[in-house]
């Protein structure tokens, strides 16, 4: 009989596997010609383990920001077992317990939505949300012909052709356009390097008006939503500051157009806050969310409306003028029961265990300790919230002249050899690849933030 222990390996042949059968993510893979690629085999609390015995501290929740109750969750992996043996599948045209309960939990956090559809990752849950955009924008009366869809730079929302089209970062598009029609960029809102060469407060918040002129210049009856991440992640962990999204709030509602808030990364308490939209006056009208949702022990994401857009899609199915005028879609994996089981149970335990007030207080904590890395004459800005932090990196703090790609390769280098994981820019930006961030399992200690900045900054004391 085959082996069917799928958990045993020869560790020189899972090596060799990797360089013959596997295409990795976002990885230039001629370095791995020549030397070994990680292999993560095991993980508990925030430290993984590579396939030759080394121990990491892992500041990124699983490399991006979504292992957020840690590694080795028996109760999760129970959750799923116990559902996937009771009925794993089946298409979301039908209901199942689990999806049901999790939908009703959501909307527990989200009191204002009313609805919510399932599906399989983030960048479909914003595929979701734009085609909600552009079916109404043909099938609802006074929503005719608004279909564009704004989007801010240095926000990303996703890997799809219209996901990638709404975001912003110019090397993460590169190659892979043409992209599609109706979607329009507008300011950053990074104080650290306004767009406007301005100073808060002063500055009048300009980088939220801006989206009033791109809105004229685009024509309001032909604009649908604004999206955006409630604080910008991939793009350099930027927080807004605190009067910008009600001038946006206000902009949106003055002209009939949605806010979709992309909760993928900031959700299920990251920020301190269940939702990162909560650490600002604002109310959405669509959210999408992913990474949080099941702590990434099971692949799952949703778009969550509010019950105003759901009745738009009611019909009478018996009008021949109306009959398709229902949300016509459908994600085959929003069909998987086992994660939702793990959503309930890692939602159960962020609840339980006080997960969220311990990302507002740690988190607070790993930024106080971050700040005082200003003193290195390479750190130019840091900033966050709850446990979402960046450093950004320049060789002049007066011009802000920001340190080479190979420069902040060395960086990360120096990091990794500390046996501590952290994240960055990734391949985003001309130039302007230099912020590390921290975004760490929700369990983290004080204790353990001091070991990590303590690493980080003997390895930046090293120099580049």
């Amino acid at each position: 009989m085959a082996n069917t222990n799928w958990l045993e390996y020869d560790a020189n042949e899972m090596v060799k596997g990797d360089k013959d059968f596997l295409w990795h993510h976002l990885k230039p893979h001629k370095v791995f010609e020549s030397s070994e690629q990680m292999i993560i085999v095991k993980g508990e609390g925030i430290t993984v383990t590579d396939i030759r015995g080394r121990e990491y501290t892992d500041m990124t929740s699983g490399g991006v920001w979504s292992v957020m109750v840690g590694y080795g969750r028996e109760s999760v992996a129970r959750a799923v077992y116990d559902q996937l043996v009771e009925m794993p599948y089946f298409a979301g045209v039908f209901g199942n317990v689990p999806a049901i309960k999790f939908a009703e939990k959501l909307l527990e956090k989200l009191p204002r939505m009313g609805k919510v559809y399932f599906s399989n990752s983030g960048s479909e849950a914003n595929e979701k949300a734009f085609k909600i955009v552009r079916q109404a924008s043909r099938i609802v009366p006074g929503r005719e012909g608004k279909y564009k869809i704004l989007f801010r730079d240095r926000d990303y929302h996703g890997t799809t052709i219209a996901a990638m089209s709404a975001t912003g970062q110019i090397q993460r598009k590169k190659d892979f356009g043409p992209f599609l029609d109706g979607f329009v960029e507008f300011p950053h809102c990074c104080c650290y390097r306004c767009p406007f060469d301005k100073t808060y407060p002063e500055c009048n918040i300009d980088c939220a008006h801006a989206i009033e002129d791109v809105i004229a210049k685009e024509g309001a009856d032909t604009v649908g939503a604004v999206i955006v991440e409630p604080i910008t992640a991939g793009g350099g962990i930027i927080p807004p500051v605190k009067e910008y999204y009600p001038i946006v709030q206000d902009i949106c509602r003055k002209h009939d157009i949605w806010l979709i808030m992309d909760e993928v990364v900031c959700g299920f308490a990251r920020t301190g806050k269940f939702w990162g939209h909560e650490q600002y006056d604002v109310d959405p009208d669509i959210v999408t969310m992913a990474k949080g949702l099941a702590s990434s022990y099971e692949p799952l994401s949703a778009t969550v409306v509010k019950q105003e857009i759901y009745d738009l899609f009611i019909n009478d199915p018996s009008d021949p003028e109306t009959r398709l005028n229902y949300f016509r879609d459908i994600s085959t994996y929003g069909g998987c029961a086992g994660p939702m089981a793990a959503a309930l149970e890692s939602t159960r335990i962020i609840e339980d265990e006080k997960l969220m007030e311990n990302s507002e207080q740690v988190g607070a904590y790993l930024l106080e300790k971050l700040t005082e890395l200003k003193e290195l004459s390479i750190v130019g800005d840091v900033r966050g919230v709850g446990l979402f932090c960046g450093i950004e990196f320049v060789r002049n703090k007066e011009t802000k002249e920001p340190v080479s790609e190979a420069e902040m390769a060395s960086i990360m280098g120096n990091v990794m050899a500390e046996n501590v994981i952290v994240g960055r820019t990734n391949s985003s930006f001309d130039g302007l690849n230099t912020v590390m961030n921290f975004a760490p399992s929700l369990i983290i200690t004080k204790e353990q933030v001091d070991h990590v900045v303590a690493s980080v900054r003997k390895a930046l004391e090293k120099g580049i």
